[in-house]
């Protein structure tokens, strides 16, 4: 449930609410708004007398929270939230781009990228060095090598750094090297991995999973905040569906339904949706023109010989070409790049 305090209520008001709740066992969870106080309960909300908190001074009502996730939910917390990362912020206002390769192959492509994408405007430098693939006998990726190249090309550039973990392991590996960690699509519901992601207090990107609900996606969401983490961004890169076309279809509806249901920021990957870099500047811009607040595109230097994902790649050239074309989209929603 959430408890609505009236705009006149002061701190000792809010005070006496909250101890009432956690004497009872509950967790309360604050969101102070310019003109209204939300107080967030949860826990086994049968523990608490609802008419006697209706009959405290200063609250205004209890509104039922009937959605399973409670802290990812936008009735917990009304206002967007901007996630920082690095120098760099995450939410509204702003257009998070995301450039980079799908692996890290060696330290001189990575240096030579993240020079590139700096140069054309991204603010994020992306690369995986966990490679978790369909089949055994693919490229795995470098591992803790390929995380040490990431980070001599953010200290060169200055740009925010995001690479894919699968592992405890791995997360306490990122957390040596990169500014935010990534959970992919085949692991959004590794529950266990959640929770470890909640703990490293790193910002999350959690990628919607290949056929996974919206519920779903929030409720993998819950599992990484309710460990005290709040700092996480939703990614939309496709689901699977019937159709071949492209690798996957990519929900754009889902945007606008995410920002009624939840304050957590969050983008879109057009290159993992459509599989082709012909599709990724259109599905990019249908991204930013449905209320994404950022996008994560696959840039490569020699996509014909890129170790992992080459056909959805955009050369330097392409990725330069689509920044120039997305500023005046940015402009029309009132973002800046």
């Amino acid at each position: 449930m959430i408890i609505i305090m009236k705009p006149s209520s002061g701190e000792a008001q809010i005070s006496s609410v909250t101890s009432y709740i956690r004497q009872h066992g509950l967790e309360v969870h604050l969101s102070t708004g310019k003109e209204v106080t939300i107080i967030g309960v949860v826990g086994n909300k049968n523990l608490i007398n609802p008419e006697h908190l209706e009959s405290m001074k200063d609250v205004e009502r209890i509104v039922p929270v009937t959605e399973s996730y409670k802290l990812a939910n936008k009735k917990f917390h009304p206002e967007p939230s901007t996630v920082k990362v690095g120098n760099t912020f995450i939410g509204p206002g702003t257009m998070t781009i995301m450039a980079g390769p799908c692996a890290v192959e060696n330290e001189e492509q990575m240096m030579l990228i993240a020079r590139e994408v700096k140069k054309a405007g991204a603010t994020f430098l992306r690369g995986g060095a966990y490679k978790p693939r369909t089949s055994p006998y693919s490229f795995q990726g470098l591992e803790e090598e390929g995380l040490k190249y990431m980070q001599n090309a953010q200290k060169e550039t200055g740009l925010a750094t995001i690479c894919e973990v699968v592992s405890n392991e791995a997360i306490e590996a990122a957390a040596k090297y990169v500014d935010m960690i990534q959970i992919g699509a085949r692991n959004m519901q590794n529950f266990i991995l959640l929770k470890e992601a909640g703990r490293s207090g790193m910002p999350v990107l959690l990628k919607r999973g290949l056929s996974a609900t919206i519920e779903e996606w929030l409720n993998a969401a819950e599992y990484i905040i309710a460990e005290g983490n709040p700092n996480v961004v939703l990614c939309e890169r496709g689901i699977r569906t019937f159709e071949t076309a492209t690798r996957n279809t990519l929900d754009i509806s889902c945007v606008p339904v995410l920002k009624e249901k939840t304050h957590l920021p969050v983008i879109v990957d057009p290159s993992h949706s459509t599989g082709s870099y012909k599709y990724v500047p259109s599905m990019a811009k249908a991204g930013v023109a449905a209320g994404a607040d950022g996008l994560m595109i696959e840039v490569h230097n020699d996509p014909a010989c890129a170790l992992s994902d080459g056909p959805q790649s955009l050369t330097f050239k392409n990725f330069a070409l689509l920044m120039d074309e997305l500023t005046p989209f940015c402009q029309l929603v009132g973002r800046t790049l």
